[in-house]
């Protein structure tokens, strides 16, 4: 493997910047505090983009300090995700380039820690997890914390369910246990997480629990319930109020949906409602992903929304 080091930079502030948020000694023979670090990576699977919305949450921090940058060059295949430029008449104006680095953000409470995030790498996967294992050396990291959403056969209208995972279990919370195990795409973010463990950090990770039929719109709900476990497991007050602002309006969006639609569609949520408290009824039962049920499919659900909303763009014509 080529050099970690060689995959990233720090900000010529940076040492600065973290000494005054007291990550750094600020002389000889000072204490330095331990970061925690949250950490989301664009690319794989995002249902509800329950990550997407987390990170732009924590990126609105005015004070927000990028301190170190990842080889976006190196990393990214521009070709499968295409940067945006602006042609502006007869020139190009200007071209968004991908980031990928570690920020210095605050909580409400203005206590500060560390955030990576940007586009998920498409190549040289152990080499960004070593950089990543690298930087938390160089940290003194005490607790990294990822965090997206999962597709799941359940409901809307029952609280957001989470899968916690790490080798933490006194900080993960008391959740229901929905599977034991299974063989999945892998994905760097996940990649990071087990090479910091092995290297002796404590690791947290929170999948949020997505209906199935909501997966690729924001659902805001989600996002706050995954906000919401990592201050208990963390101490911070992490920012949140543009998403709490948002989920009684999307919730009030979807059950509008759902009344007004097809006797199909409603037979499908509370189909997913009797599983879902049949499950929560009985903790000893078995996963609900291997719960024997004739559920329709992801596509099914999604398509009995499409085609509600495309007939009520019809009677509106």
């Amino acid at each position: 493997m080529h050099d970690p080091q060689a995959l990233y930079a720090f900000e010529p502030e940076a040492e600065a910047e973290l000494a005054a948020a007291g990550f750094l000694p600020a002389a000889e023979g000072g204490e330095a505090a331990r970061p925690v670090l949250l950490y989301f990576l664009e690319g794989f699977m995002d249902a509800g983009e329950v990550g997407e919305q987390i990170a732009e949450e924590l990126r609105a921090d005015p004070h927000r300090r990028v301190i170190a940058r990842f080889d976006a060059d190196r990393l990214v295949d521009y070709r499968a995700r295409r940067p945006p430029m602006v042609f502006d008449g007869d020139h190009w104006a200007s071209y968004e380039a991908p980031e990928l680095v570690v920020s210095l953000v605050h909580d409400a409470v203005g206590s500060p820690f560390l955030l990576l995030d940007g586009p998920e790498p498409d190549v040289e996967w152990e080499r960004f997890a070593a950089a990543v294992v690298q930087l938390a050396r160089r940290l003194d990291v005490r607790t990294a914390v990822a965090f997206h959403g999962i597709p799941m056969g359940v409901p809307h209208t029952r609280p957001v369910g989470l899968t916690p995972h790490g080798n933490r279990p006194d900080l993960m919370g008391d959740h229901p246990q929905w599977f034991q195990s299974a063989t999945v795409p892998g994905s760097a973010q996940a990649l990071v997480e087990l090479r910091l463990a092995e290297a002796g950090f404590d690791v947290l990770g929170y999948a949020a629990h997505v209906p199935h039929y909501l997966a690729r719109s924001a659902y805001p709900q989600a996002a706050v319930a995954v906000l919401e476990a990592v201050q208990s497991a963390t101490g911070l007050v992490l920012p949140g109020d543009g998403l709490r602002a948002r989920t009684e309006r999307v919730r009030a969006e979807v059950d509008r949906q759902v009344e007004a639609g097809s006797g199909e569609l409603r037979s499908v949520v509370q189909g997913l409602e009797e599983q879902y408290d049949a499950f929560a009824g009985a903790a000893e039962r078995e996963s609900l992903l291997a719960e024997p049920a004739d559920l329709p499919s992801a596509d099914e659900l999604a398509e009995a929304f499409e085609r509600f909303l495309a007939e009520q763009d019809g009677d509106g014509a």
